[in-house]
């Protein structure tokens, strides 16, 4: 590495009569200034500071200089930001700006207590990696990795976060159930080939609320779609109506998740169920009628013709009793494309139609989320070998959706980012350069005066802090 006594200088083609020259000397400059508004959000709910009690920090307190918080704060602010290695924590160790989000009382690090620390108030990758990498059963004796995490206490914290960030309880809620793939290539542990998917791959488990994730479970790929299910869902449902006794549940999901024991298990606890039902041959008898009908519909206008049926229906072996089924018989240019789902949602109050292009497409909106979080926040970093260590960094890139979530809700309300991804929120909002000093009584920190979108963080700054005094935090909820 060089040192800055022999800094490089970067030449490139000329502009006029003047020479283009860079060099990395620019000082205390980040690329990251808008990441303050992310510590408003964390400061308002404290959801970092919960999901840190998830974990026990067995390192003696007299030896450590970066609490478990800070750890946490560290990399999951960083992820926010885009920087999903451990590695590029060795150069974000010596950034003010984020030394500042973690909250450090010393942001550039002077203070340090050994000569080789100072001027890098952050953690480095070695100590990182034990929020994800120590063993199960690890404690005080273990001579590097002593934080342990809880899992089920994880998810626990992402059903407390999706309450806490409701003032008021909703009438009636949606918690939609989807599998996909997480693709990997060495030999984690928990790695299968995958038929569907055609590669080696980890097979998720996700429960959404609208863009809420109650749920984000790693699980080897040799499973049906819908294992632990029931389990899962039994837990977040038990928390929710402890917390809004009066709320009416609906499960939703795709064929995966159409079986009997998830029904019969709503139907006994007072839950509602819409799920996607795989067709067969007596399916499509009953809908046969229907299809064409559809298809002479779609003879006479060119256009894709829809004609929906409902009908009691109970397979020859594995359904306990006979259940509302919606046969959609659809036909397009290409051809026949019949759908059913089956539900126990009253007749009376949504009719075929209505129950299958409103109530059950709706859940396609799950999969964006799904996908956010793997392309924007990482989700699919599952490189460790451990099946532990990669739900850990699950449970990171989720934490770290949460955030940006609740930056989106709270901050972005009414902006044109309203419903903007987290990419396009790190890029717009978050990417901002700025001149970092720390004086003995402030942090200041200069924005770049070329940021194109200054309306749109005033905007968020506004919207922020006069939401900050009303917001529930996250233990009071």
């Amino acid at each position: 590495m060089e040192t800055d006594c022999t800094q490089r200088t970067f030449g490139f083609q000329r502009v006029g009569g003047r020479e283009i020259l860079a060099r990395f000397d620019g000082g205390r400059v980040t690329s990251d200034a808008g990441g303050i508004l992310l510590r408003e959000v964390e400061e308002r709910f404290r959801f970092i500071e919960s999901f840190a009690a998830c974990f026990t920090d067995h390192r003696d307190p007299e030896w450590i200089e970066h609490p478990l918080v800070d750890l946490l704060k560290q990399r999951l602010f960083a992820l926010c930001l885009g920087y999903e290695d451990l590695n590029d924590h060795d150069w974000l160790r010596h950034d003010a700006l984020l030394a500042t989000l973690v909250g450090k009382a010393d942001p550039e690090g002077n203070d340090r207590e050994h000569a080789r620390d100072r001027g890098k108030a952050l953690a480095g990758k070695s100590t990182l990696n034990r929020l994800e990498l120590t063993p199960v059963g690890a404690d005080g004796r273990h001579r590097y990795k002593k934080i342990t995490a809880n899992l089920q206490a994880v998810h626990q914290f992402l059903v407390d976060a999706f309450l806490a960030q409701h003032e008021t309880p909703p009438k009636r809620i949606v918690l939609d159930l989807d599998a996909t793939d997480d693709p990997v290539h060495g030999h984690q542990l928990g790695r299968f080939f995958h038929g569907y998917y055609d590669c080696y791959c980890f097979l998720p488990l996700y429960i959404f609320c609208g863009d809420h994730p109650l749920l984000a479970l790693l699980r080897p790929s040799n499973l049906d779609a819908s294992t632990g299910a029931v389990k899962h869902l039994a837990r977040i449902v038990a928390r929710i109506r402890e917390v809004w006794p009066g709320v009416e549940i609906v499960i939703r999901g795709d064929s995966g998740f159409c079986r009997e024991e998830l029904m019969r298990w709503c139907e006994s606890h007072g839950v509602d169920y819409l799920f996607g039902l795989a067709k067969n041959r007596r399916l499509l008898v009953i809908l046969g009628k229907e299809l064409h009908a559809a298809k002479r519909l779609f003879e006479q206008t060119r256009k894709a013709a829809r004609v929906f049926k409902e009908f009691p229906y109970q397979t020859r072996k594995s359904w306990s009793r006979d259940r509302r089924v919606i046969g959609k018989a659809e036909h397009l240019e290409k051809g026949s494309n019949p759908r059913f789902v089956v539900t126990s949602l009253a007749a009376e109050k949504f009719a075929a139609q209505e129950l299958y292009e409103r109530e059950y497409c709706g859940r396609g909106d799950m999969e964006n989320r799904i996908k956010e979080q793997q392309l924007c926040l990482f989700a699919d970093r599952t490189s460790c070998h451990t099946l532990r260590a990669n739900q850990l960094r699950l449970a990171f890139s989720t934490v770290a959706y949460i955030l940006l979530r609740a930056l989106r809700e709270f901050g972005l309300k009414g902006t044109a980012l309203e419903t903007a991804q987290a990419d396009t929120i790190r890029l717009k909002l978050l990417k901002i350069g700025a001149v970092v000093r720390v004086t003995v009584r402030k942090v200041w920190i200069a924005l770049s005066e070329a940021y194109p979108w200054r309306e749109l963080f005033g905007q968020v700054y506004e919207q922020l802090t006069a939401w900050r005094n009303s917001a529930p935090t996250l233990s009071s909820a």
